[in-house]
Formats: structure tokens, sequence, C-alpha cells
């Protein structure tokens, strides 16, 4: 009987392989281990002859590729030992992968002619279940590297295509609205490799999800995953697939899942050409895949929130530097504003409204062309008027998405402009909690804006309503800086001397000598106002030519400048009773006899200095006290916390002096200039009493150990400010009835404001109560004794020559003493030895000086021929005078004067004089 084939070749020897010696083997003529190298299996194969299943024995040399394939088809159990022991898992996915992608393009035909697809095993299947987590980590490792939610998406979903061998995939993602979307997606190399992965584009509208008439839909709306073979054939989902494809029957649909029970889209995994349906283990590779969906796009979303917002800090630091450096007028703001609020949501145009809350109106001047901001005529609307009107008038942020369908868009502009506004997104400006304006933003250059683009805009928006606000109050200060150049123009004009009364002056010879001049009993009072001008002149001009005795041939000053310096410090001393032109006057003719009949060793620029600061120190005064400055909360009050009329007298005393014409420093040096000007300033602000007390205790310790020094620069400074109190108060050493004169002056100026603050409700202090007149006695000696006589005796301390000061005030305060204990007014004081004496006295001497001075001025204008000679000798001598100009921030004194007074009223109610210093000291 014949052997069958099979047997035939069973039993069939091979023919020995090339170079291998018949007959020679060892140990009972089986073949040695030479003859056994076989590649590939020599390792595994071994001595002994290799039995297969049925018995059989073969030997090395009979190997051959179709015996080594049919030994490996009937020893399986050999060939998953030896890929176990010897191939590693990388070489196996490889075959895997190779295998797989072969058969994707491998089709093959039943009998009826239709195709058929083979199987193929998974890359998940091939995987060791212990090495699953490798694939898994591998996965996640690539897709960390996407920035983008479907990109992401793309990613996961080709995983589950590799891993169920399905022929694609669909991805849908839902937005906000419950919008489904369809995203193709179109491979693109990676920056990692040579590796492919799916970039997804715009996405194409399905429909609602609610609706659930398609697969895609139904799977989100029910949260259900769906297996099925017959997808146009199930009622549940009528539609079918979400995009149309033939031959595709074969479906595993699975939802995205959010961590809050939201549904982010749909993965769709097809299969072409086939009715094999997806497994159970399918299924579960998928959903195991896309447990990592929620995790991937929370990472995503956080990243480029963070991305974004680092993005937006950047953009906002960059808007905030150029629009606050760069702010010049509201329409530059403007423009900025729009061109950064394009970039910000990638708009196409902008148009920014400002609101006009006295006509209820929106307004606007420039406007987006497309190429560039254009200021044209302005166009104003109601508010209601609009999507801008709408969210003007109700402060809620519009973002339209089809303009044309939403009733509040009006229609006229586009078509007068031939533009066509699809999508829009509108918000108001805030500022303070009001609305300021509108920003709108037209048609977004790629899609529709989103809630992305409103919050960062709505950050912007804050930005916009700072720098409008800031634009507005720039325009504003600009304005009033220039009506306040007009203005200070105009009041400086009207505040300088006139020509005329400039050459009035100057066509008058300055008196060589005025007798009684430096005289401590010379009344100021008593001198004519036209003649006051040339009594200052000639007292300035003395006092610069002080400083020109070691070189007569140095300028000091100018003359001009003087009389022109003169004649506008009188013309800003206000009309008011007391602190006036005459009181100007008669403390700088008191500091010019200190000067010149004591023994000091003030400088020639520091005596300068007192005299100016005593011609100086009232400038301006309006009459109140500092006290009543701040209670009627005056703009100097405001500007000037403390001294604040002080403040004032030097402010004013610098703008003169930087009047053209006006500087009588112009001729010092840089440095005396300085020092001058700080001099000026340190001796106005004494003149404030609260000062006093201290200045007083310094220059008391110092002369009362004898360390007083003229060579130490801060005790001079110490004595100068004493001595502008001293010469303040000029009129409390005078004669008495000079005294008497000046003291009804200041009570009327008193009791002035005393009936301005009653008018205004307030009660007025004692001094400044015209109704308590009775107690100006008391009044008096309170002053005295609490600050004019401690003033006078430590002048005489350090400059005895000015003990004239210490004598006039002891001989008043006897008179204002018993006037106040014996209650009686001043009218009532009666003709004791000497009171009346010292009138006559007084009045004779004035007499006497008045007839001096009319033959002195009679022999002056005989002189005419010699005017040029005397003007160019005054000339040379104030020429080196005239040097700096400066800007500092102090001036007056009276008002002080007035609060202590007034505390003092109360004072010498207190039969212990000793104690009215302290007391009046603690007051003021």
């Amino acid at each position: 009987m014949m052997s069958s084939p099979i047997r035939q070749m069973n039993q069939r020897r091979l023919p020995p392989l090339p170079g291998v010696q018949q007959g020679k083997s060892g140990r009972g003529g089986r073949p040695t281990t030479e003859e056994m190298i076989i590649t590939g299996i020599s390792s595994v194969l071994n001595d002994q002859p290799v039995t297969s299943s049925r018995g059989r024995h073969y030997m090395a040399t009979d190997v051959s590729p179709e015996l080594v394939t049919h030994f490996l088809n009937e020893n399986p159990e050999f060939l998953d030992r030896y890929v176990t022991t010897h191939v590693s898992e990388d070489k196996i996915r490889q075959w895997s992968l190779r295998k797989g992608s072969k058969n994707v393009h491998t089709r093959q035909h039943n009998l009826n002619g239709e195709l058929l697809r083979e199987k193929k095993s998974s890359k998940w299947k091939t995987c060791v279940q212990s090495s699953k987590w490798k694939v898994l980590h591998e996965m996640t490792r690539d897709i960390s590297y996407q920035t983008d939610r479907l990109q992401i998406l793309a990613e996961l979903a080709q995983c589950a295509v590799d891993s169920t061998s399905a022929d694609g995939f669909n991805l849908y993602l839902a937005d906000s609205n419950q919008q489904l979307y369809h995203h193709k997606v179109s491979p693109i190399s990676s920056s990692r490799g040579s590796r492919t992965t799916d970039r997804p584009s715009e996405g194409s509208y399905i429909g609602n999800i609610e609706t659930g008439t398609s697969l895609p839909s139904y799977v989100a709306k029910t949260k259900d995953t769906i297996r099925t073979n017959h997808v146009q054939g199930d009622m549940r989902f009528p539609a079918g697939l979400g995009i149309k494809m033939e031959h595709v029957q074969t479906v595993l649909a699975i939802p995205i899942l959010q961590e809050d029970s939201g549904v982010l889209g749909v993965i769709e995994l097809y299969r072409q050409f086939s009715t094999d349906s997806f497994t159970q283990e399918d299924e579960e590779v998928t959903a195991t895949l896309l447990v990592w969906a929620d995790v991937c796009v929370d990472y995503v979303q956080m990243y480029n929130s963070m991305m974004r917002q680092r993005k937006l800090n950047d953009f906002l630091l960059a808007v905030t530097k150029s629009i606050f450096q760069d702010i010049v007028s509201m329409d530059t703001v403007i423009m900025k504003i729009m061109n950064y609020a394009k970039k910000l949501v990638n708009a196409d145009r902008a148009s920014l409204f400002l609101l006009d809350t006295k006509t209820t109106e929106l307004y606007a001047r420039i406007f987006d062309t497309g190429k560039e901001h254009v200021p044209q005529k302005e166009i104003r609307f109601p508010m209601d008027k609009g999507v801008a009107g709408h969210v003007a008038s109700t402060g809620q942020v519009l973002n339209i998405t089809d303009a044309y369908n939403d009733g509040r868009f009006n229609r006229e502009v586009d078509m007068q402009t031939g533009y066509r506004t699809k999508s829009i997104l509108c918000m108001p400006i805030y500022i303070r909690g009001s609305i300021i304006g509108v920003v709108q933003m037209v048609n977004k250059k790629e899609g529709t804006f989103t809630m992305a683009d409103e919050e960062s805009f709505e950050t912007f928006a804050i930005y916009c309503g700072l720098a409008l606000h800031h634009a507005k109050l720039y325009d504003k200060i600009r304005r009033s800086e220039q009506k306040y150049k007009v203005a200070l123009e105009v009041l400086s004009y009207h505040a300088q001397c006139t020509d005329d009364e400039y050459k009035i002056i100057k066509s008058t010879p300055l008196p060589d000598n005025i007798p009684g001049i430096i005289d401590y009993e010379f009344s100021p009072w008593d001198v004519e106002d036209n003649r006051k001008c040339l009594y200052v002149l000639y007292m300035m001009k003395d006092i610069f030519s002080m400083a020109t005795k070691k070189n007569e041939n140095e300028k000091r000053y100018d003359l001009d400048d003087m009389i022109r310096f003169t004649m506008t410090v009188k013309k800003n001393y206000r009309n008011v009773p007391y602190h006036n032109w005459a009181h100007a006057f008669s403390v700088a003719h008191a500091v010019y006899t200190v000067i010149k009949t004591t023994k000091h060793s003030f400088s020639p620029v520091e005596c300068l200095a007192l005299y100016v600061a005593c011609l100086c120190h009232d400038l301006d005064h309006r009459g109140k006290t500092n006290a009543f400055m701040v209670k009627s909360a005056s703009p100097l009050a405001a500007i000037y916390s403390t001294s604040t009329m002080e403040h004032h007298h030097f402010n004013h005393t610098v703008t003169i002096l930087q009047n053209e014409g006006h500087n009588i420093f112009k001729h010092l040096t840089s440095d005396q200039y300085k020092q001058i000007l700080g001099d000026i300033r340190q001796c106005i602000l004494a003149t404030d009493l609260a000062l006093f007390f201290g200045n007083r205790a310094r220059l008391q310790e110092v002369s009362d150990k004898n360390e007083f020094s003229w060579d130490d620069s801060e005790h001079r400074h110490v004595v100068m400010a004493i001595c502008m109190t001293a010469c303040d108060l000029c009129s409390m050493y005078k004669p008495w009835d000079i005294q008497l004169q000046v003291v009804n002056v200041i009570m009327e100026e008193f009791w002035l404001q005393g009936d301005e603050e009653k008018s205004q409700g307030l009660t007025p202090m004692p001094m400044m109560d015209r109704d308590k007149k009775d107690e100006l006695p008391h009044l008096e000696v309170g002053f005295l004794v609490g600050i004019c006589l401690p003033c006078y005796e430590l002048m005489a301390q350090v400059l005895p020559n000015t003990k004239p000061m210490v004598d006039g005030a002891v001989s008043n305060l006897k008179k204002w003493k018993y006037l106040a204990e014996n209650k009686l007014t001043v009218d009532q004081l009666p003709p004791e030895q000497g009171l009346e004496g010292n009138k006559q006295d007084s009045s004779g001497k004035n007499k006497q000086r008045e007839e001096e001075e009319s033959d002195k001025q009679n022999e002056l204008n005989a002189k005419a021929g010699n005017k040029d000679e005397l003007t160019e000798e005054s000339k040379m001598e104030s020429v080196e005078e005239n040097k700096n100009k400066s800007i500092d921030n102090q001036s007056d004194k009276g008002s002080l004067l007035t609060d202590v007074r007034s505390e003092s009223s109360v004072l010498v109610h207190s039969d212990n004089d000793n104690n009215l210093t302290e007391q009046i000291h603690d007051n003021t």
C-alpha cells in the first residue's frame, strides 16, 4: 500500500546542509555540536534528537525553512517559550504593528465576491498584562507635549483606534450652549521625531445635543456607550452618524465625560467594509484610554489659562506703559485703547463711545476704518439706541454672534459704510462705579467672541476706565494751567506799579538826610503817604551802600529796580485797617533803626535781608488771623498747614522779585542770592509769634551762659528772628499817643473779624468782640507782659543800644495797668504828670521834623541840576544788591499776633502778672 504524501514527506531524509560531511558523527553516529550550527536556533537545539509531537526525530542536518515552519506549527509551546525568553517586548510590539499594518491593506473576498476584512489583534491585546501600564505611560508622555484640547482628544482617539483595530474615528465636541461640532483631523509632524499626530480642524455644526437625532448627539445626551452593526437602521438615532460616511455600519461610540458630570464630546470608532462587531474588550480598552481625557483636558485648560493670563498680564503692562506714558490728549488715549482692544480679542474693527451725562448721549469723534483711526466730525446718539446704547443704559455685556438677527443692532451704519457686521462684543467702561463709556468690538477674525474674550476684555476695560479718567483729568489740569497762566499774567500786570507811578517817584530826588530817622521815638505813621516810598528808598539805598564801602566801584544795586520793587510792594498791600502799607513802613523803619544804632556784626547781606523781610513781611494780608483762615477753609490754609499767612507773604515777595525790572538782588553773586532769599524766608516766618517762644528760649540760654558769639551763624540767625518780632511790635514801645493811636487801629481790624465770625454763627474770642472793648486795658497789659517786654529785654541783652525799646514799653505798661486796675477806659485816663507832657513832646518833635524835612526838600528842589548826579550815585550804591530769584513757600505774622492778643484777653484777669508769660506761651 502506497503511503500518503504526508507520510512520505515525514519519512523522507533531507539532504545534508552544505559543508557538512556525511558519516561524521560522535557517539552512536549522532551529529556533533559543530554539525548542528543553524542560524537562529543553534542555542536552543542541543545534541539530543528533536522529537516532534508525532514522535518523529529530526536531526540538525535535516533543517530547512520548510522543516522549521512545519516544526513550529506542530510545536507552538516551543515558540511561545522561546519568544518569552529571548525576544524583547519592543520587538514583539513592532511585529504586531507590522502585521496589523499589513492586514489593514489586505482585503479578501468570500465565495460570493464580497470584500472581507481579516481580523487582527489590537495593540492592547498584544501587550502582556503587567506591561500595559507602559503603554499608558507612553501615551501620557506623548499627550503632555500637546497644549490644545482638540489635539489631546485626537491623540487619545487615535490610540483607541490602534488598540481596537478600528479603521478610524470621528471626534465631536460640545460647546457651552450644548451645540455639537464635528472636528476633522489631519496628520502633522510632531516636534518629537518623525512621529505624526492629528491636528483637529475647525468644527462643523452637527446639531443640538438635546435633539438626540444622530448617534453622537444621542450618546452625548444619554451618556451611554453604543456598540452597533446597524447604524442606519437604529430608531434611537434616525439621523445615523453625525456625518455621512458610506460603507460604515460597525460603530463604537463613547461619551467623553467631565468631572462635573458634563459631556465634553463623543468619540466614534468605526470599521469600514465589515460587519465585525466591536467587542466588550474593545469598549473597555477605549473607556480605559478615555479616562485620561478628563485629566488631560483639565491639565491643558489650566495650562492654557495660565499662559493666557500671563499673556494678558504682559499685554496689560504694555497697555499701561503706552497709555499712561503718552497721555497727551483724549484723542491719543482713545486711539491707543482701540488699537489694543482689537489685538486683545482679535477683532476686525473697534469703536469707543463716551457718555455725556448732561445730555444722556453717547458720542465719538474717532472712527476705525480698518486701516487707521481717523478723527472725524463728532457723532452723537441717545443712550437707548443701538447695541452701544443698550450697554450704556443697562451696564450689561453683550456678546452677539449674529448681529442681523439681533433687534438691538442698528443696520444704518452698515448701510452707510458698506461694511458687514457679523459678531459684536460690547462692554461698558466703569470708573468709580459709574459708566463713562462703551467699547465695541466688531467681527472676530476667526469664529465668534468667546467667554475667554469677555473675561480678558473685562479686565482690559478697567484699564480703559483709568486711562480715560486720567486723560480727562489731564485735559482739565492743562486747561486750568493755561487759565492760571492767563490770570497770573493779568493779575501780575495790574499788581505792578504803573509807568506813571514809577515816573513820579523817579522824577522826585531822594533826600540826602532825614533828621530823626534813626530815633526810636520816630513816628512812621506821621509820614505822608506819598513820601513813604522815598523814605523806603532812602533807607534801602543806605543799607545797600554798606556792602560797597570796601569797593566803591562795585555796582550793588539798580535804582530803577528799587523804585519798581518798592512801588509794587506798596501796591500789593491791601486796604485793611492795620496790616497795610503803613504797618510795613513802620516795621522796616524799626529794623533800619536797629541796624544803624547798634553795634552788631550782621553781614551786609543779612542787613539787607532783614530790611527787605520787614518791608514785605505782611504782603497781601487780608486782615484775618491764621486761625480764621483755617476755620473758614481758605485755599491758603489748604496749601500751608502751619504759619499760613507767613508762607504766603514770603511767596508773594518772591513773585514780585521775579517780575521784570523788579529784581533788586540781580547784582548779587549766586551764593549771596541763595543766602539772602533763605534769610528773608526765615525772617518772615519768624514774625509768626508761635515761633517766638522757641527762638527766645534758645537765645536766652546762650546769653545767660555767656556763650553768644557773633561769629556763630546760628546765633546770628536767632538774633535776626528776635529782631523781627521786636520790630513787628514796634508800636508797643513808641510814645503813648502814638501807641494809643495804633492800638485803636489794630482793634478795629480785630473787631471786623469778630463781626464776620458772628455773621457766620461763630463766637469770636473776647479780643475780637467789639462788645467787650472795655477789656482793652487788660488785653494790653497781658500782651506787654507776656510778649513785648520779654522780647525787648532779650534784645537789650544782646544789643544794648536797643534799651529805648524796653523803656518805652515799661512806660506804656504803667498806663495800661493803671487803666486796668481802676477799670477805666482809655478816654477816662487822667492827665497825670508826664502823660500829657509826653504827648506834647512827641507832637513837637514830629512838627519840628516836618519843618526840617520841608526845608530840606526846598533845598533839594533848588538843586535840580544835580538830580542826575544823585541818581547816578544811588545807582552805584544799589547795583550789587540785585542778583537772584527764588521760590519757597512762607509768609505772614500779623494773624498770629492777633491770636496771642486774644488769648491774653482772658489771661489779664489773673492778679498774678508773673504767670502771664508762661500762660500766653502755652495758649499760643
